[in-house]
């Protein structure tokens, strides 16, 4: 549908992209946007995968994958592109399977977050956690800037995943889930979330605030 309005505007000397045109087909749909009529269209055609008890999709983009419980394996969740938005997906685009608990359970504890993971020509699938108080985020992490054992690209086999973070005593909420970011499928199993002691080590946090002006001369890294 919103390659041929894409094309019959063309005729017309107006030129729009395709993510444009798919928001103007939803719109004559009687819906907010795309990724309404997308998961309506998959309920209706059974594209649609079952989502597990208790979790729920969100991200920048869930109508452009396909995301719930693996129809082949027991226990294994699958988040999949979409072939027909291939050339569309780009690096912001992803679509997560999470969960949110509410906090005051946890709170002064320390969390350790595993599950194994799986990736085929993904370009990124990875586990995240992150803890909310009443004003917003109080910790996060995906692992995206671990030097080791980061996101997993391309294609790899079942691999463990691990974050650790403290909640605070003003926790509201724990949110959690495995993500694919751009184009691939990626596989998450065996979710874990457990107190652990203070002998197992907290995520490494990067602090973005510098004690003082640095490099203000924009040299280069030594």
């Amino acid at each position: 549908m919103a390659k041929l309005l894409r094309q019959g505007l063309a005729e017309r000397g107006v030129e729009l992209g395709h993510s444009a045109c798919l928001e103007l087909v939803a719109r004559q749909f009687g819906v907010a946007d795309w990724n309404i009529l997308s998961a309506r269209i998959d309920a209706a055609s059974g594209d649609s995968l079952l989502l597990p008890e208790a979790w729920h999709l969100s991200g920048r983009s869930p109508g452009k994958y396909r995301a719930g419980l693996d129809p082949e394996q027991t226990g294994i969740v699958l988040i999949a592109s979409r072939p027909e938005f291939a050339d569309l997906l780009g690096e912001d685009d992803f679509c997560t399977l999470m969960q949110t608990v509410d906090a005051a359970d946890f709170r002064g504890q320390r969390l350790r977050l595993r599950a194994q993971i799986k990736a085929q020509a993904a370009d990124g699938v990875t586990i995240w956690f992150r803890i909310d108080g009443p004003n917003g985020l109080l910790a996060f992490d995906n692992l995206e800037r671990s030097q080791t054992d980061g996101p997993l690209t391309g294609s790899s086999d079942w691999t463990e995943r691990t974050i650790v973070l403290e909640v605070p005593q003003d926790a509201v909420s724990l949110n959690y889930g495995v993500y694919l970011k751009g184009r691939g499928l990626g596989w998450a199993r065996g979710f874990d979330l457990e107190p652990v002691d203070q002998t197992v080590p907290l995520n490494p946090r990067i602090d973005r605030k510098l004690r003082a002006p640095t490099n203000l001369g924009f040299s280069a890294r030594g």
